[in-house]
């Protein structure tokens, strides 16, 4: 070093060694310079776990019933839940988890050549899937011909397949065990304009049917869902 650093720095003395750190310390040290490893870690960790819990159904509510809705308009939030409250009070509770739950899946579908098409497809391809997986056992129906024309899916007044020709439904409006139920009423915005009603109402046209089987293909709870069928069906008229 030169004479002109020494003269300098002619009064300055080495640092001594450094003071140890406290457990606080060294905490907030390292959390400082890790914390958002950390967090990241958390992140990951939880978004793991909730796909796990999702594939095992892990602390999810299990459907005693399903209900598809087939129809050009979607059916208000209160009247699905009005629906599926009914259902799951008629039907109780099928397999064992301590509570009674029903699930009414909407589907909309129209014409495929109409400015709604690929959101109309996206519906169909939904549907497929699920009358492929056998999730819906009941069916609320705009049109019961046309629906059993297309799918082929429904079954007669026994309970069996009809592959072919119109198969058995009946208006919600004709089933007492429906039609007598106080469902409330309710509210929705089409256009900007908000509109209210009876749910009771807003039901009575469409139609009420069930899935036929074939094989080894079956339904969640199928003893459940046939007894269900027979509540629903008390002081129906004959098919």
């Amino acid at each position: 070093m030169s004479e002109y650093l020494n003269w300098k720095f002619r009064d300055v003395k080495p640092d001594g060694p450094a003071p140890a750190l406290t457990p606080r310390q060294k905490l907030a040290n390292w959390w400082h310079y890790s914390k958002w490893f950390v967090l990241g870690g958390a992140v990951l960790l939880g978004l793991a776990a909730d796909l796990a819990a999702s594939a095992l159904g892990v602390g999810q509510m299990q459907p005693d019933y399903q209900i598809a809705y087939v129809g050009s308009s979607a059916l208000p939030e209160q009247t699905v839940q009005a629906v599926e409250n009914a259902f799951a009070a008629l039907g109780g509770d099928a397999n064992g988890d301590g509570q009674a739950a029903a699930v009414l899946h909407q589907y909309l579908v129209g014409d495929a050549l109409d400015e709604n098409a690929d959101y109309t497809y996206a519906n169909q391809v939904t549907l497929m899937a699920d009358l492929e997986s056998c999730d819906s056992c009941f069916f609320l129906l705009e049109n019961a011909e046309t629906f059993q024309a297309d799918y082929q899916i429904l079954a007669d007044a026994d309970g069996t397949l009809n592959e072919g020709g119109s198969a058995y439904s009946v208006a919600w409006g004709e089933c007492p065990a429906l039609a007598s139920l106080d469902l409330g009423g309710y509210t929705e915005e089409v256009l900007g304009e908000e509109s209210s009603g009876d749910n009771q109402d807003r039901l009575a046209g469409l139609q009420l049917a069930r899935r036929g089987f074939w094989g080894d293909k079956t339904c969640e709870n199928p003893e459940a869902c046939d007894a269900l069928w027979d509540t629903l069906m008390k002081g129906v008229g004959p098919a």
